[in-house]
């Protein structure tokens, strides 16, 4: 039998990156705070959920009152945070295609790629392992208690900033637009991790700022008594959405359609859905 298995590589590895300016960050942020208003309630939802865990996150190292829980615990937040966020990926995809919002669907799409998802997750747990193996490292090197003084403080805090940096780096550039396109098109993790990695690499100064702007806003939320992630968390997905939008060309995939199509069926059979 000479029969051939036919491998289709039509597809690129990786999507095409697209070149913006220094400032679009900021058109993003415009963007998403638009869609934070067309659906208020949505979102008000989306940042709760944030809020309660940063309140359990705190609860936890207070009640141990343990510097490295709480940097771990804190390092595992900034892993799950993209994930809470695919929800609001799939908000700002029906906005923009005007197709009626419902919470329990955007849910149900955002989470479509769950065999792709639990990878990310994967991957995600063991740099998050690592993270944490590196701060309790880093806590036996150089410990740090209530009699700990300025100069041990500042070490401590700089090289835990250093490490932590990296880690990061490496977590921003993996999912601040592979979510996103995982939700949005039919492909998997692996090309949708490597895109991401080069619209990073592509548009290092505006990645930088947008990395910057987001640290901002983490920080006005952690000191407002994590209060403002009320507003801040479903901002920056949104935001994130359009810029995912702005620095891939990802027409070579198809869309992912069918709950968006069962929702348009679903809309015209039961009548308009509530309104925000």
């Amino acid at each position: 039998m000479n029969d051939k298995v036919h491998i289709d590589n039509s597809r690129p590895t990786l999507a095409k990156c697209i070149d913006i300016e220094l400032l679009a960050p900021l058109r993003w942020l415009t963007l998403g705070w638009k869609d934070f208003l067309k659906a208020p309630k949505y979102s008000i939802v989306y940042g709760f959920v944030v809020v309660l865990i940063s309140y359990f996150v705190f609860s936890m190292a207070w009640y141990f009152n343990s510097v490295t829980l709480a940097l771990s615990l804190l390092s595992a937040f900034v892993f799950i945070a993209p994930i809470l966020c695919i929800g609001l990926y799939s908000i700002a995809r029906q906005l923009k295609n005007d197709i009626p919002l419902n919470f329990r669907r955007s849910l149900k799409h955002g989470f479509s790629p769950y065999g792709d998802l639990m990878i990310f997750v994967i991957i995600m747990m063991v740099i998050s392992l690592l993270w944490a193996r590196a701060a309790s490292m880093i806590h036996v090197f150089i410990p740090v208690n209530a009699e700990a003084g300025f100069i041990d403080l500042a070490i401590f805090l700089g090289i835990g900033s250093f490490v932590g940096s990296i880690f990061a780096l490496i977590i921003f550039s993996a999912s601040v637009f592979s979510l996103p396109m995982i939700m949005d098109k039919e492909t998997d993790m692996i090309t949708a991790c490597i895109s991401s990695f080069s619209a990073v690499l592509n548009n290092k100064t505006a990645m930088i700022f947008w990395a910057l702007i987001i640290v901002i806003l983490t920080g006005i939320g952690i000191f407002s008594a994590f209060i403002g992630f009320l507003v801040i968390v479903p901002l920056l997905g949104y935001s994130t959405w359009h810029g995912y939008r702005e620095c891939l060309d990802v027409s070579e995939w198809n869309d992912r359609e069918s709950v968006f199509t069962r929702s348009k069926n679903d809309a015209e059979d039961n009548g308009p859905t509530e309104s925000n």
